[in-house]
């Protein structure tokens, strides 16, 4: 019997290291939904707007990824004045590398 998922869980393929199929022990086509839609929202824009988004990523102090990733999950593009959510993407950033050490 297949156990329920905890309640915060997003239905997204494991991030653990498992050894299987990718799609872990869950529904194949639910990975394969995740991986199509994470295909589509990573698709690369036109050269213009590749290059505005770095400029304006640059000149905030974040990574390309990090600036795109913040229009994919909020629908907003950052200003000047949004000095706490750039703090909190530095902040993560910076215990991302941490994890990563262990």
């Amino acid at each position: 019997m297949a156990r329920r998922p905890k309640r915060s869980h997003n239905g997204g393929p494991p991030l653990d290291e498992y050894k299987g199929p990718p799609w872990g022990k869950g529904d194949p086509y639910i990975f394969l939904a995740w991986q199509a839609a994470h295909a589509k929202a990573w698709k690369a824009p036109s050269r213009e707007v590749m290059l505005l988004r770095m400029d304006k990523a640059e000149r905030l102090g974040l990574t390309y990824e990090e600036y795109t990733l913040e229009i994919l999950e909020r629908g907003r593009h950052l200003r000047e004045e949004d000095t706490e959510r750039i703090a909190a993407i530095k902040a993560a950033r910076k215990r991302r590398r941490a994890r990563h050490l262990d």
